[in-house]
């Protein structure tokens, strides 16, 4: 008895042809709404519907206030989402503080001002807890 394997799709979506390097004839915009269609089922129940509500968009902002937020749970300050509970992990929550440390010298001088000033004072307000959390 055979078994059925069951993958994944690779869909090419370069705009050149790899074989030859011409550019590759355009699919139709029908073509296309049908791969959509079967890429996103629609949901099932309203409960999937609230997990697939639009993301807020990716910028510099979000991707710390992100990081901050992980810091903040790891102080246990907020809720695990998964669990409910409050738990501290100083560990993680130093880890973290690290890697915004990291991210403020590598970008030091291509962040705008807004940017580099708001990387700034999360990196001051989470040191700060974490000083008090080790006293």
């Amino acid at each position: 008895m055979a078994e059925e394997e069951k993958g994944f799709v690779i869909k090419d979506k370069r705009t050149f042809s790899s074989e030859t390097g011409e550019p590759r004839p355009e699919e139709s915009e029908e073509a296309k709404e049908k791969a959509d269609k079967r890429e996103a089922p629609a949901p099932e129940s309203e409960s999937e519907a609230e997990e697939q509500a639009p993301l807020p968009e990716v910028n510099f902002a979000t991707f710390v206030f992100s990081l901050s937020s992980s810091a903040i749970l790891h102080f246990g300050e907020i809720p695990d989402p998964t669990t409910g509970t409050k738990k501290k992990n100083l560990p993680l929550a130093k880890q973290t503080i690290d890697i915004l440390a990291m991210l403020e010298e590598k970008t030091k001088g291509n962040l705008a001002d807004d940017e580099s000033q708001l990387l700034k004072n999360i990196l001051y307000d989470l040191r700060m807890r974490y000083v008090r959390e080790t006293s």
